[in-house]
């Protein structure tokens, strides 16, 4: 039976480095790989070999990226709200994931994949928590999203002393999990090497989990770094250095680390972070919700830093929507840098190719290209909404659409959402199963 498909949309929004659109046009898949794009009209539907789906109204776009989630947290949304950081940490956060068990953490993980899904992001950089993170990559596995994703590593825990563990116990782990999962499903599951931050981790707990990235070529290390001014203040305290410079001093920084938030950076370490291609992984959100302050990403830009996008978790955004993540990375920073700053093509791009590129996947996924994988979303445009949505097409996707215009979602060539439903998930029973453990998870703490 061949495995061919062929979509006809409305319009492609490749997101490649020539910024295509192509109008009413063909993208054609061999497998799970993406083998041409080409006109409607030059497109002979009577001799392809494969099966062939018509969406005339909708738009097609790349398969969205977001490099800072956390799936675990997923269950504990609207249960700790209107707190700064460290205390979101200390009063809530901890004590939740420390109550944590195989159900609980399978609710919460199965709840973020399906909301991720069926909003349109099919590619995750995840932090887990403390324990359970086997249960996290059973649920990516089943699901067939794209992911990246690592235990959080945790040996030190001023804030919630209950909510740690030995330094070698977690090295010996996370070497575990990397071995069992690392490249599995056709290659869509890779680790990543996840210490909490610089307060929750020995030196020897961050510096050797780096240098065990070696043994898995293709990982990523991904931590978070100057998300917040008391937590840069208390690094000061304990290092006697800026955050960035005790991560340099470490030798954490580089081409293959990821580090969530970085609001608050001086000259110094912004050129720390560009010198060395250190990514930056953005989350308004989040970075709203809790106070934390606003990064200066025009800036980051300008002088060529890598930057993506994340919703982060639940707990401190409230949804998991990469269009919210979009509108919100365009319009915080034009009070600041004026309304011509982080133009919606700019945004777009942040959440496709440049998530790719934080991953170093930019040759897989992240555009619509010929030898790409297929990872697609098909967007409805053609509604109330968006009733002239072709007149700027990336103005309409990133300031007035939203999880509820995505309707169709293929990952490495495969159905996983059709006509906005989650064709790999039972909707009412996650719903019913989350409702349940979170119960029982309250009762633990």
């Amino acid at each position: 039976m061949s495995d061919k498909k062929a979509i006809i949309a409305k319009q492609i929004v490749a997101g490649d480095e020539n910024n295509s659109i192509y109008k009413n046009s063909v993208v054609e898949i061999d497998g799970n790989k993406i083998s041409s794009i080409k006109k409607k009209d030059e497109f002979d539907k009577s001799s392809f070999d494969g099966i062939v789906y018509n969406f005339p109204n909708l738009t097609l776009v790349p398969g969205f990226v977001q490099t800072h989630i956390h799936l675990c947290q997923t269950l504990f949304r609207g249960l700790a709200d209107d707190l700064p950081l460290l205390d979101w940490l200390k009063l809530k956060i901890f004590p939740m994931e420390n109550a944590l068990d195989k159900d609980s953490m399978r609710a919460s993980v199965q709840l973020g994949i399906s909301e991720l899904l069926l909003g349109g992001t099919t590619t995750i950089l995840d932090m887990g928590s403390l324990r359970h993170h086997d249960v996290v990559f059973e649920e990516l596995i089943k699901s067939g999203m794209r992911a990246f994703s690592g235990k959080c590593l945790i040996d030190v825990n001023d804030l919630y002393p209950d909510f740690k563990s030995n330094t070698n116990y977690e090295l010996n782990e996370i070497n575990e999990l990397a071995h069992s999962f690392h490249c599995l499903n056709n290659g869509k599951i890779k680790y990543s090497f996840s210490p909490r931050f610089a307060l929750s981790c020995t030196e020897k707990l961050l510096r050797d989990s780096k240098e065990m990235m070696k043994d898995f070529p293709g990982s990523i290390y991904h931590t978070h770094a100057s998300e917040n001014k008391d937590e840069i203040n208390e690094v000061r305290t304990r290092f006697g250095k800026e955050n960035i410079d005790y991560l340099d001093y470490l030798n954490l920084l580089g081409d293959e680390t990821v580090l969530a938030h970085c609001i608050h950076l001086n000259d110094l370490e912004k050129n720390k972070i560009k010198d060395t291609q250190t990514k930056v992984a953005h989350c308004p959100s989040s970075n709203l919700k809790l106070g934390s302050g606003i990064a200066r990403i025009p800036e980051y830009l300008e002088d060529g830093i890598s930057v993506s996008l994340g919703a982060d978790g639940a707990p401190c955004n409230n949804n998991l929507s990469i269009f919210t993540e979009m509108r919100l990375a365009a319009l915080i920073q034009k009070p600041v840098f004026g309304p011509g700053a982080m133009d919606a093509k700019t945004v777009f791009r942040l959440a496709t190719i440049e998530g790719a590129k934080a991953l170093h996947m930019q040759d897989e996924i992240g555009s619509i290209e010929a030898g790409k994988k297929a990872d697609i979303v098909l967007l409805d445009l053609e509604n109330i909404y968006h009733p002239v949505a072709d007149e700027n097409i990336y103005s309409t996707i990133v300031y007035s659409s939203s999880s509820a215009d995505v309707k169709n979602v293929m990952v490495d060539g495969e159905w996983i959402v059709e006509n906005g439903t989650c064709i790999i998930c039972e909707k009412d029973e996650i719903i019913v199963r989350s409702k349940n453990e979170l119960q029982k998870l309250l009762k633990r703490i």
